[in-house]
């Protein structure tokens, strides 16, 4: 290989490709026109070695534990930023000024409430449906109800549907949360930022005043902020592979909520809070740390390693903080949850079977637990994820459909079935 090119023997034939070079991370080899020069193509499952596109707004370095926003460290932007000023970066390239946030946060709180037939809707389903049953066919029927942003080719609505997508998942979250428990839907609240809004939605009742305890609520922003956007992963590329053919922005949204319901994708956080509740105790961790590595074992310790991060995940480090600020703030102080969480990471990280293999604590192995003390029940664990998530699918499939190189995502495949052969009448089979 020299600085711009690299060789390929194929064949005995020599071919040359040009080498990309980003910003920051690894080179590219550009084989996009591998098959019109060799006649073959490559063969990578789970493209894990392949760049399906370029872009310019999420950066994981997963060796070194760096994820950056446009540049912008992810506890830098959780520590400081609030959720919607990381909506405007991912958006629109950088943070905003005084002036462009608050209209930012205008238009956004100005598009929370959806149409009043949308509560019908959800009568259609039944009561005991999974809340991300809900989600996806919910969200999946805004092109029916939002017809004048549905235009890809007009970057007024493409901007018209990004802020009501944001703007209505929480609504939308909290109206399946109270479908799900058998509770009335309570309508936005201006005057309430994103989170403490969401969460108000979710917990208030007609009968009663609540109030939303702002450190609940600025927790509630970081989970939002640690899983605004992550790069190329399923949903996204899910996202990206259905606006290639021209789908609307909200068909898109709902196929990238169908692909994070998976559990190795959105679930990770439930299955995480599962396996803890399953220890139970402190006393029962050695048990099933020998079942992890025990190779003849199916049980896996939910919660550690990561397909990008084999570091320490740095949203994880913000999650952990998180969680204690959040189990303080109600008072919860010997959770034996918790107490497995604490020990579990403290032998992640100094048993040399987790070192060896880089089983690191990821962001899942947390924020389940939050999630359970601010109230919810595991089932909305991936709604709160598709939520945050929105603006990230939005930001990318927005920049897909603006990028004059995009095509039609297509893959290729090794075949490996029966040759051609011919009919045979079902009397000679």
């Amino acid at each position: 290989m020299t600085d711009s090119t690299a060789k390929l023997e194929f064949r005995g034939q020599t071919h040359e490709f040009k080498v990309r070079a980003g910003t920051v991370g690894p080179d590219v080899i550009d084989i996009a026109s591998l098959y019109a020069t060799t006649g073959a193509f490559t063969y990578d499952p789970g493209f894990t070695s392949t760049a399906s596109c370029e872009s310019e707004i999420t950066f994981i370095d997963g060796d070194a534990g760096i994820l950056l926003h446009r540049g912008y460290p992810i506890d830098q932007l959780a520590e400081h930023g609030d959720f919607l000023e990381v909506c405007y970066l991912l958006l629109y390239g950088e943070l905003p000024t005084k002036a462009q946030k608050d209209d930012f946060d205008h238009r956004v709180t100005r598009h929370t409430m959806v149409h009043e037939q949308m509560s019908r809707f959800f009568t259609g389903f039944r009561r005991d449906a999974h809340p991300m049953a809900v989600m996806c066919g919910v969200v999946g029927a805004l092109s029916a109800f939002y017809h004048d942003s549905t235009d890809i080719s007009d970057p007024h609505q493409r901007m018209v549907a990004s802020i009501r997508l944001i703007a209505k998942m929480p609504t939308i979250a909290a109206m399946a949360y109270k479908y799900h428990i058998g509770q009335p839907f309570v309508y936005p609240k201006n005057e309430l930022n994103f989170a403490a809004n969401f969460l108000h939605m979710c917990f208030a009742v007609p009968c009663e005043e609540y109030k939303v305890n702002p450190v609940l609520a600025r927790a509630m922003e970081r989970i939002f902020i640690l899983h605004a956007d992550h790069e190329q992963n399923a949903s996204t590329s899910t996202v990206r592979l259905a606006g290639s053919s021209g789908a609307n922005p909200f068909a898109c949204i709902a196929a990238g909520i169908a692909c994070l319901w998976g559990p190795a994708h959105g679930g990770a956080n439930e299955a995480a809070l599962n396996m803890l509740s399953e220890i139970g105790h402190v006393d029962r961790i050695p048990e099933f740390v020998a079942r992890a590595k025990d190779k003849n074992d199916p049980f896996r310790l939910m919660g550690f390693g990561h397909r990008v991060y084999k570091n320490y995940d740095p949203r994880a480090k913000i999650m952990q903080k998180t969680t204690h600020e959040v189990l303080g703030e109600l008072g919860i102080k010997d959770d034996p949850m918790l107490d497995v969480a604490m020990e579990l990471e403290r032998i992640a990280l100094t048993d040399e079977y987790f070192i060896e293999k880089k089983l690191y604590p990821n962001i899942d192995f947390y924020s389940g637990i939050t999630l359970k003390a601010l109230g919810f029940p595991t089932t909305m664990f991936t709604v709160l994820f598709a939520l945050a998530r929105t603006v990230g699918w939005i930001a990318q499939w927005k920049e897909m459909i603006e990028d004059p190189r995009q095509k039609i995502g297509r893959p290729r495949q090794l075949y490996t079935g029966a040759a051609e052969r011919d009919y045979l009448p079902i009397a000679k089979r």
